[in-house]
């Protein structure tokens, strides 16, 4: 299946000087943003308690925020939770918010008999502090030692500035999914992780599909300048770039509407992620290799 009737002929690499500038400068703003503003750490990674309740009828914020800040040392996030009508709230409670920490749980339900004669406490997740930082460690060195496995797999299979290449790339993807995320004041967890890691071996998968063409076409067209059998390559695998991208982002947009507050956020980043991916298949990779090809030979 074709998504374009002809072959395309777009001079991709006649704008890699434009896109290599807005990556760039998106990845500044990225990195700026992780230093300004920081990254909102969920439960998993800074330890604390996440209960998930559900009232009868729509709760009151304020009294209930009012009724845990008696009761518990640190600040408290309450939020409205699910669809509306569902009733629910995620409340948020900080490392040791209690005096006695023995049982969370049976202290949150002591502070809501007060007030709510009636209520489903549908779920409550607990977090150390020491358990969090093991986490947040584990979590970046799964994202390295992915980024060095794909550096030496390419590097093997290709050569080793497609292997650098292949990495430029995911970190633009990596660094730019994040910033949005920070900008958005997105809760960073392990959800987000699976995420992140997800759109590493999606993009990467994109990205081998170009770098297998241009192979194809060197050995092909001996003749052609790199520049020129980079452009084909792109124009070549292109109806499969759109079409697997464009079927995937439906499915996980879809899931982004009418998924639930669950995935939602998972949803989000890999929306973020699949645009991204897709454009750096195109124009970060492919130049990298380019400009790594031509700086060898300038040697």
């Amino acid at each position: 299946m074709k998504f374009f009737q002809d072959q395309p002929s777009f001079n991709f690499m006649g704008k890699k000087n434009l896109a290599g500038g807005l990556s760039v400068l998106l990845i500044l703003i990225s990195i700026a943003s992780f230093f300004a503003v920081g990254v909102n750490y969920g439960i998993d990674f800074k330890g604390g308690t996440l209960i998930q309740v559900q009232f009868p009828q729509e709760p009151d914020l304020g009294r209930l925020r009012s009724l845990f800040g008696d009761r518990v040392t640190g600040q408290v996030a309450i939020t409205n939770f699910g669809d509306q009508g569902d009733h629910e709230v995620l409340i948020t409670l900080p490392q040791d918010a209690f005096e006695n920490n023995a049982n969370v749980s049976a202290q949150v339900q002591e502070v809501f008999n007060k007030e709510f004669p009636v209520y489903d406490m549908r779920r409550v997740e607990s977090v150390g502090a020491k358990v969090g930082d093991e986490l947040k460690e584990k979590a970046l060195d799964a994202g390295l030692f992915a980024l060095i496995g794909i550096l030496v797999y390419v590097g093997i299979r290709f050569h080793w500035r497609y292997g650098v290449a292949a990495v430029v790339a995911l970190f633009h993807d990596v660094t730019i999914t994040m910033g949005v995320f920070i900008l958005a004041d997105k809760e960073f967890s392990l959800t987000i992780v699976a995420a992140v890691l997800t759109i590493i071996g999606y993009s990467l998968n994109d990205t081998i599909v170009v770098f297998d063409r241009i192979r194809e076409n060197v050995a092909k067209l001996p003749k052609s300048s790199l520049l020129d059998v980079i452009n084909r390559s792109i124009n070549e695998s292109l109806s499969r770039t759109i079409l697997t991208s464009l079927t995937t982002f439906l499915v996980v947009a879809a899931l982004f509407i009418f998924g639930g507050e669950i995935i939602h956020d998972f949803c989000f980043a890999m929306i973020i992620g699949l645009v991204v991916g897709t454009y750096s298949s195109i124009f970060v990779a492919s130049p990298v290799v380019w400009l790594l090809e031509q700086r060898k030979r300038a040697r």
